[in-house]
């Protein structure tokens, strides 16, 4: 077909014009940004965002204490001055009173019993089975537990009811799967050796976790000491633990490290009350915060698609992913 005459103009200003849009667009145009700078919150879009890129998870939970208790508080320096170095969730909410189910929904994605005293089996998926489908090691590193594969009941301030490791079928049937569940003391063993478990949650002791008074008031007591003085000593105890892992060379290659509490101190806001949730790491947006709605579900398909692993326990499988907070 002949050429309209003067057509090749027309053709010409449309190309450019089509070329200025898209390197407008390349360069954050109309994209949530501002002078091509990235907005520092989000609402869970983030479409270049990406958790399956990681070769260490460390999930660390920490017990009973409101957000606002924790954010700015003056008893968890720490904690907050790691804030400006990842990424924090301030709209995340703990499941459920009390504490078990939460950590059964942060490992099989359902409450499971809503009883501390709970002796019964895990028959169902979990995070254990997930994991050694795909090939990936684990660990928990548990404060004060009495021995390395230990299957018992509490022995304070040991709490097995913190370990929901320990009553997963796949873990009471197998005697080399109880031997994942260690002191915590093998943790700066695993770190000096580069020995690391791809996925590891850590667990204080009641006297470290916030949730009992520390060590010098009476044990097992909540009323003799100060809720400061529960804070304090969970602050003491993730500074010691969390600083050499976040200092480690491999960490900084490729970890992520997730610190939560289990549930709330009393707020029952959407099951379990607002909790502080923090996101670290290499690939972890810096100084990002979200507003998007999460729970304990969010965090287990988290921690386990950073690994690769792409199938998920019980309600994680259609839990809202976090991946916003990975650039």
């Amino acid at each position: 077909m002949q050429a309209r005459p003067n057509s090749g103009p027309k053709v010409l200003l449309a190309v450019l014009a089509a070329t200025f849009i898209l390197i407008l667009t390349s360069c954050g145009g109309g994209g949530g940004t501002t002078s091509g700078i990235p907005n520092t919150t989000g609402n869970g879009s983030n479409p270049n965002g990406s958790a399956s890129t990681t070769s260490h998870v460390f999930v660390v939970v920490l017990e009973n204490a409101n957000y606002k208790s924790v954010i700015d508080s003056k008893a968890m320096p720490y904690l907050n001055s790691l804030i400006p170095q990842g990424g924090l969730a301030t709209n995340y909410f703990a499941n459920f009173h009390p504490s078990i189910p939460d950590y059964f929904m942060m490992t099989a994605g359902q409450s499971v019993t809503m009883t501390d005293a709970f002796k019964g089996v895990v028959t169902d998926d979990t995070v254990v089975r997930e994991l050694n489908t795909a090939g990936k090691t684990w660990k928990a590193y548990a404060q004060s537990i009495p021995s390395a594969g230990y299957m018992g009941q509490d022995v304070y301030p040991y709490s097995r009811h913190h370990i929901p490791f320990t009553y997963f079928s796949d873990v009471q049937q197998n005697p080399t799967e109880q031997m994942n569940i260690v002191p915590l003391t093998q943790l700066a063993t695993d770190l000096s050796a580069n020995t690391l478990p791809n996925y590891a949650m850590i667990v204080p002791d009641q006297q470290n976790n916030a949730h009992d008074c520390p060590v010098g008031f009476p044990p097992g007591t909540t009323s003799t000491c100060k809720f400061t003085d529960r804070l304090t000593a969970a602050d003491t105890f993730l500074k010691t633990q969390v600083a050499p892992i976040l200092a480690n060379a491999e960490f900084q290659r490729n970890g992520l490290l997730i610190i939560t509490f289990d549930e709330s101190a009393g707020d029952s806001t959407n099951g379990g009350g607002r909790v502080v949730t923090l996101f670290l790491g290499p690939h972890v947006r810096t100084g990002f915060q979200s507003t998007t709605l999460y729970a304990h579900e969010s965090l287990l398909r988290t921690s386990l698609s950073a690994l690769g692993v792409n199938t998920f326990p019980g309600s994680a499988a259609t839990a809202p992913a976090m991946d916003e907070f990975f650039q």
